[in-house]
């Protein structure tokens, strides 16, 4: 037991070490004209604003953020997020993924909100199974679609699981009242959690689904380089010898948002029994969203 520690703690100080490293700038010529928070410690730091909300105008910038683990921000990048009059920040994790990589980095006076959304111990065995460095291993939990199945279930989690949805609702909320300044939320890659609330905020906000979606899939514009040279830092150190097995994790893809969005349909008739019945958001609230993030 001792040795598997040891080995999982080294396998995890090499991941950790690998993120934490300088990626190439993102091609946001990729991204729709998202208007990203360009940092040296985050690759997928965005302004939710910008999007046109069906009869209402625009979402409004600089009231929502959405954002990848903020542990590995340097100086400069702080400051930089003390710019953005950031009141709140949200952080999805959970307890493994922060011990892993980190508490965030934040300005002085800005407080963490924990608020962990399960993945179900996908992400703690997958850094087993890397810890392991054993090939058979990895490809048992990985290999042969299984990696994609495996997000298909986490992203069916975000809609059943109740305590899920709770901390969802709660940063709903956070969004409609506003009162402490601008809000930023955040997971490890900012794509899946991060992903699905944005999606459903930019839902609530009349935003056309077309760009939603776009805006989901935009993290594998931005995360691209980044993540291709964590897989090579693994195949470098000796941890995995096909570290493609981890693209299925790495990316965001139709067919895992498509998964939660037929999990909605099963659980609760569509996006507003989802809302209305299983995040608890009534119609003051979601007017409440509307009246501050839409002009």
């Amino acid at each position: 037991m001792l040795s598997r520690r040891r080995a999982l703690g080294a396998a995890l100080g090499t991941v950790t070490a690998l993120a934490a490293a300088p990626a190439a700038t993102a091609d946001t010529r990729a991204s729709d004209g998202i208007r990203q928070i360009p940092l040296q410690g985050a690759v997928n730091v965005r302004d939710i604003g910008g999007y046109h909300a069906r009869g209402r105008g625009r979402v409004r910038y600089g009231l929502v953020y959405r954002a990848d683990a903020l542990s590995d921000l340097t100086d400069a990048d702080v400051a930089e997020v003390a710019g953005l009059r950031v009141g709140q920040v949200v952080d999805f994790r959970v307890p493994f993924e922060v011990r892993t990589d980190g508490a965030d980095r934040l300005p002085a006076g800005l407080a963490v909100t924990a608020r962990s959304v399960s993945d179900g111990g996908q992400y703690e065995q997958m850094m087993t199974a890397i810890a392991s460095k054993d090939p058979a291993v990895q490809q048992e939990l990985l290999g042969n679609g299984r990696a994609a199945a495996a997000m298909r279930a986490t992203y069916r989690m975000f809609v059943t699981d109740a305590a899920n949805r709770a901390r969802f609702a709660e940063t709903l909320r956070d969004a409609a009242y506003g009162g402490r300044g601008a809000l930023l939320y955040h997971c490890t890659s900012g794509k899946d959690r991060t992903g699905w609330m944005t999606y459903v905020l930019l839902s609530l906000l009349g935003v056309d689904q077309r760009a939603a979606e776009r805006d989901y899939l935009a993290s594998n514009a931005f995360r691209a380089a980044h993540d291709a040279q964590v897989r090579e830092g693994l195949r470098q150190a000796g941890l995995m010898r096909n570290p493609d097995l981890l693209i299925p994790v790495q990316e965001v893809r139709m067919e895992y948002l498509d998964a939660a969005r037929e999990q909605v349909r099963d659980a609760f008739g569509g996006m507003r029994g989802y809302v209305a019945e299983g995040l608890g958001v009534d119609r003051r609230v979601a007017g409440m969203l509307r009246a501050r993030l839409v002009e």
